[in-house]
Parts: structure tokens; sequence; C-alpha cells
């Protein structure tokens, strides 16, 4: 269970694609009880940002695995009074076994990872969410059987999860198109990782026309319009980003099995309606669910667990 035995997750692009069917395999037997593993280690919590699923879904993987987990609120440490992160950082590696990192700055979390020995997960950063993008394979994988050839929509804002999203599909053989207003285009140097794993094999689209990035998708996903940080935004956004809210109509023109994904928290009535959410083609809770089985295997495979089964 060593596959990625005292490795930082900083980025998408820090796995194969080998790694990541080997991590989604092992998330499917350790979420249908064939593949049981313990792991008696520490885990600290580092959230900047609010978080329900992330928070809830590390805590119970780690506890599953019979590890510990700490939560570092930074307005409880040393971290709110200005303490260098590279002191932070060191001084948690001498008492933790791993830290999941959920913050602004990707360089915050690049710093964390150099000055600690320990392995450094990004729980969440304004560039990339890898741990909700490898639940989201997951969540596809179940509902498809496999990944490869399949085509992923995302309509919306090109945030963090656009950018994990467009490297974790290059990764595993899936085509995807991101639908943005202009001028919310995803990371122009994701954009060229993603490409360059893609290997003219599948396709990386950016487009500006939702409807025409919808036809024939087997997977339709979005976020809120203004991620944490830009709430001062909203009201701005919401004229600008009405166009590309996933409503039944622009759902009717993906695949007719196609399902519907939101990492969620979700604002009802303006990325994704009610009717959408809460319809026959979401798979939105169980993409949520998904967090804690694909990130147990994370943690598993970084921690070197031993099976009892």
């Amino acid at each position: 269970m060593a596959l990625l035995s005292g490795r930082d997750l900083l980025s998408l692009a820090d796995l194969t694609s080998q790694e990541v069917q080997e991590l989604l395999q092992m998330a499917i037997h350790l979420k249908s009880q064939q593949l049981n593993l313990r792991c008696n280690k520490v885990l600290g919590l580092l959230f900047s940002k609010a978080s329900t699923r992330t928070r809830v879904s590390f805590s119970v993987a780690m506890y599953q695995l019979g590890g510990q987990v700490i939560d570092l609120n930074p307005n409880v440490t040393q971290v709110s009074r200005g303490e260098p992160v590279q002191d932070t950082a060191r001084v948690l590696d001498r008492y933790l076994d791993i830290l999941a990192i959920r913050t602004f700055a990707q360089q915050e979390l690049d710093i964390f990872a150099h000055y600690a020995k320990i392995p450094v997960i990004n729980a969440l950063t304004d560039l990339e969410h890898p741990c909700q993008v490898l639940a989201d394979l997951l969540t596809i994988q179940e509902c498809f059987g496999s990944l490869s050839g399949l085509t992923l929509t995302y309509v919306g804002d090109g945030n963090n999860v656009a950018n994990s999203l467009i490297l974790g599909c290059a990764l595993v053989g899936m085509n995807v198109r991101v639908a943005t207003p202009n001028g919310f285009e995803p990371n122009a140097t994701i954009i060229e990782k993603a490409r360059a794993i893609a290997n003219n094999k599948t396709q990386v689209i950016l487009s500006n026309d939702p409807e025409t990035a919808t036809k024939g998708a087997h997977v339709l996903y979005t976020d809120v319009w203004a991620s944490m940080g830009q709430e001062s935004e909203a009201d701005d956004r919401l004229p600008i980003f009405q166009p590309y809210q996933i409503n039944e109509q622009l759902l009717s023109l993906a695949d007719p099995q196609a399902i519907v994904l939101h990492c969620l928290p979700a604002h009802r009535g303006e990325e994704i309606t009610d009717a959408v959410i809460e319809g026959s083609q979401s798979r939105v809770w169980d993409q949520a669910e998904n967090r804690m089985h694909v990130q147990k295997a994370l943690l598993a495979s970084i921690l070197g667990a031993e099976s009892t089964s």
C-alpha cells in the first residue's frame, strides 16, 4: 500500500496516469470493504478557508484507518499572529506524520512542502483542488465503468476546480471542454501542462459558448461563480455568468445518459437549478461521499498502511 510512499500531493500533475488509476482502484476496494487497511499515524489539518466536506472526509478517513487527526485552526495557533510559514512547517514536521493544507496561495503550500519533511497534501488552494477531482473521477468511473474516451464539460468560472479537472481528465484519457465567460478562463500554465499530458490523444478545449461545449458531453460539471475570497465580486459576476447556468435546457444538449456533478456548496438558482441538482441525472451526493473514500486511499498510499484482510 505504499504506492506514493512519503510523497507530497501539491498538484494533480504530481501524479502519473497509472498512479491515478491505482488510487481509484484502491478507493473502490476500500469503499466496497474488499480491502481493509490500518495506519496508526497522525494527520494535521491546517485550514485557512472554511470547509465542510474536506475537513470531515479527511478526518473520518484517517479515523477509519486507525489514525488520529489534529485540527490546526489558524485562529487558535501562532499562524494567526504572523508566525512565518517556514517556522510553522518545521515545527509541525516534528509532531505530525502528514499534513493537509487548505489555503489561498499555492506558494504558501509550496513553502510548507519545502520546509517540512513529512508529506504535504493540497486540500485546496486558489490554484488547484486535486483531492476533489480524484473523487470526481471515482464517481464518473462508478457511473460509466471506465474513464477513457468520455467527455466532461465544465461550465462556469475557470477556478481551482476547473484547473484540476483539466489535469485530471488529461491523466485518465478523458476529453475536457471548459466554457467560461471571456476573461474568466482557467490558468494558462495548467492548460499547457494538461495538453502536454494529453499528448493529442484527448482534447482540451476552451470555449465561451456553454451550449456548444455541452453537446454530447457525458459529464456536466459546475461550481460557484465566486469562490472563497471573491465574495465581494459575487453581485457583479451574476449577470456575466447567468448564461452559464446548468439548467434543464442546457442538460438536454448533453448525452442522454449524462451525469451532473457539483463540488458543493451550491448556490441553487445561480450556477445550477434545483431541478437539475435534485434530478435523476445528478450524482452530487455520491460525489461528496467519494471524497472520503479517495482520500482514505491517498492517505493509505502515502503513509504505507498495512492490510488487515
